[in-house]
């Protein structure tokens, strides 16, 4: 490499640093050749390197407010010019080695789970404290040398400096710097080399803290799961918490009218804990209960039905029932009864934006850019499916395939044209995806898909078009003031995120997971993540505590405690065994939440317990809204319609002879689109396409035929 420039702008001074490190190759004869410029440029209020060429150059910023020091400079033009003058791997490997062995002794009593770095495969200790000048003096300790070579060179360059200076360097200028040679950004000790930092950042925020005689703020809400019992920290997990476990009584209710006529149960992550509690604990006794995200739903519908089910009932929106309907009858069990919770429309804030007019029109302007393919979210109507599906070729979505479908369609057919709706967050996520994925490697991309390089995403980037005006009102709120929270005080913790989240949440969680401390994606990889994590820690046997930050509608937790339960149940109790806690983190604020006349901060809950608390807050208000722009959304108000009281409700009254619950029926659509075909049928057809694409990996014929078919007629 012949150059590395360093671009620093400072926010408190209108100075503009450029300092360019020539042939920075110390076996060279021009190893000391360096120029340090200066100019005034501009006040940048965002004080961070940039580098036009991250594969040549270096960005750092390890900075304070003011500009960063000489010495700071001289530390990372040595270690640059140290690594880049050796060109093999294993040279690279051989001097983090070296470094290893220049670490200071740390003190064996100082290796305790509170100084433990979360996410590294290696165990890796980190001690931070503070001089009597204000800087900050980090010691650690790891049972992998290569990694204490990777935090030698981190402490060489951080330790001794002010905290602005060690919270102003980001993870992306250490994946770039790249010391041990080591390739890919997921690799475990690049995850460590990234992890140690973030930890010595919290550890510098805290000492700040202390010093000024501050506290970094309130935590959010959590429920911290053990193998014997369960903690509920603040009133909203009280509240949740309340719930995980459930009224014998009830269950033995419910469990008996299932039994009795048949009756299976498809329920979303979504729904009430209430609900929830008793579904939970009613899958015991009765194996046609299945609780998941909205695509799987129709599935377990069409199982139970094959396994003898006469009855579906379907806890989630109205679109969610039309769905189970609709794939039940094309998989030939037009008798089974199909009941929703409610005689009441059960909305969904995405699926009604895809109903709106406006998207009508964003079709019709896709059906005059041939070739143009129509990538739908799944949760959206089927009458909606119908009439884009006759407008352009569509093939449906989920938030954990998108990515692929849209990646797979692109190599299949070249010059696309892609269309992805309603979702308008999860449109710019997407985007945002491919943008990074146009800086990558081609083999990083080819890891991706094995079909694309970064000239084919290039090609893809201006082809790619998404709806503006669709939110889910849960993920709507995950915004900048939840951002900045997770940010300030929760760094080091696991980040899951639902891919529909805004885009601060959403670049908040990428660069989580580019650590290996993060997932974004369904809520299926939601629950997916966690209970790997919780194995990963099993597996070590080591006292460890995992915290999770859930960025998604709270109605989950159950769904992730009870899995967290069993895993951490699995293991024999023996006096060796590791103590693990797991602290499920929901990001709300008291907005979100509707007080009674009593608190409480703190509550145990042993295992087994019923009865346990009368609740002093519930999640949302009396009209179902609980949304707050200052800590996310306590639950969505469509799927609390469907509650304990109604699912009771409608088991006893099947079989609704007296159509006493005949508003409750998920009908079949007898209407027909534009073009004169039967709704259910088209509407049905995008989703079979999806079903193709998850089983084959390619878009069926019949799809790209539909595609190519019409620009060659141009319709």
């Amino acid at each position: 490499m012949d150059s590395a420039t360093f671009v620093m702008r400072a926010s408190s001074s209108s100075t503009h640093y450029s300092i360019r490190l020539l042939n920075p190759n110390p076996n060279s004869s021009r190893s000391n050749s360096k120029s340090l410029k200066c100019s005034q440029i501009y006040k940048n209020p965002n004080l961070r390197f940039t580098s036009p060429n991250p594969s040549s150059l270096i960005s750092c910023s390890a900075v304070a407010e003011t500009p960063i020091g000489t010495s700071e400079i001289h530390k990372l033009e040595q270690l640059i010019s140290e690594f880049q003058s050796l060109s093999e791997s294993i040279d690279r490997v051989k001097r983090l080695l070296h470094y290893a062995t220049l670490l200071p002794r740390f003190d064996e009593a100082k290796r305790v789970t509170e100084n433990r770095v979360v996410g590294c495969t290696a165990q890796v200790w980190v001690e931070a404290k503070m001089d009597e000048f204000g800087r900050m003096r980090f010691t650690v300790d790891s049972d992998s040398e290569i990694t204490k070579g990777f935090c030698a060179c981190l402490i060489s360059v951080l330790d001794g400096v002010y905290p602005e200076q060690v919270l102003k360097l980001r993870t992306e200028d250490l994946e770039m710097l790249n010391v041990g040679g080591l390739q890919g950004r997921t690799n475990s000790r690049a995850n460590t080399w990234l992890n140690v930092l973030v930890s010595m950042q919290k550890k510098t925020k805290a000492l700040v803290a202390a010093r000024e005689g501050k506290t970094l703020g309130d935590m959010f809400p959590s429920l911290v799961i053990t193998a014997d019992k369960i903690l509920a920290k603040g009133s909203y997990a009280e509240a949740q918490a309340k719930y995980l476990f459930p009224d014998e009584v009830k269950v033995t209710e419910l469990v008996r009218a299932l039994k009795e006529k048949k009756i299976g149960v498809v329920a979303h992550f979504y729904m009430d804990p209430e609900v929830q509690g008793v579904l939970t604990a009613a899958q015991k006794q009765w194996p046609h209960i299945h609780i998941s995200d909205s695509l799987v739903m129709a599935d377990m519908a069409v199982k139970m039905a094959k396994d003898g089910c006469e009855f579906i009932t379907v806890l989630g929106v109205d679109f969610m029932s039309e769905n189970v309907r609709a794939i039940l009858d094309q998989a030939g069990f037009e008798k089974v009864g199909v009941y929703r919770m409610s005689d009441e429309r059960i909305g969904c804030s995405l699926a009604d934006a895809a109903s709106d007019p406006a998207y009508m029109s964003y079709l019709e302007m896709a059906s005059r850019c041939l070739p143009s393919l129509h990538v739908i979210y799944i949760n959206t109507s089927l009458e909606t499916k119908a009439h884009a599906h006759e407008l352009v070729p569509t093939i449906t979505c989920t938030s954990s395939n998108v990515v692929q479908t849209i990646l797979q369609a692109f190599a299949q057919i070249p010059d696309l044209n892609i269309w992805y709706g309603p979702d308008s967050y999860m449109g710019a996520n997407i985007a945002e995806l491919f943008q990074q994925m146009a800086s990558m490697t081609n083999e990083g991309i080819a890891e991706i898909h094995s079909k694309h390089d970064r000239d084919s995403i290039r090609s893809l980037l201006p082809r790619l078009h998404y709806y503006q005006d669709g939110t889910c009102i849960v993920h709507d709120l995950f915004g900048h003031e939840v951002v900045s929270k997770i940010h300030e005080l929760y760094s080091d913790a696991y980040l899951a995120a639902h891919f529909e989240v805004p885009g601060e949440m959403f670049s908040l969680a990428m660069e989580a997971k580019r650590r290996g401390m993060g997932v974004v994606g369904s809520t299926q990889n939601i629950l997916d993540f966690i209970k790997q994590r919780v194995q990963e820690a099993l597996d070590k046997n080591l006292d460890d505590n995992l915290q999770f930050i859930l960025g998604t509608e709270s109605g989950m937790v159950t769904s992730i405690v009870a899995a967290v339960r069993r895993l951490l149940n699995s293991v024999q109790t023996s006096s060796d065994r590791a103590k693990i806690n797991v602290e499920i983190v929901f990001p709300v604020s008291s907005d979100s939440l509707s007080k009674t006349s009593r608190t409480s901060s703190q509550i145990p809950l042993p295992a087994g317990a019923s009865n346990l608390i009368e609740l002093s807050v519930v999640p949302g208000v009396t009209a179902g809204e609980g949304c707050s722009i200052h800590g996310g959304c306590a639950s969505c108000p469509y799927m609390k319609m469907n509650s304990l009281s109604s699912l009771l409700r409608v088991c006893h009254h099947l079989p609704d002879d007296k159509n006493i619950i005949f508003a409750y029926e998920a009908g079949r659509f007898s209407s027909q689109t534009p073009l004169g075909n039967a709704v259910a049928d088209v509407g049905c057809e995008p989703i079979l396409h999806m079903r193709h694409f998850q089983s084959t990996g390619k878009l069926p014929d019949k799809l790209a035929c539909q595609i190519l078919y019409t620009s060659d007629n141009g319709r």
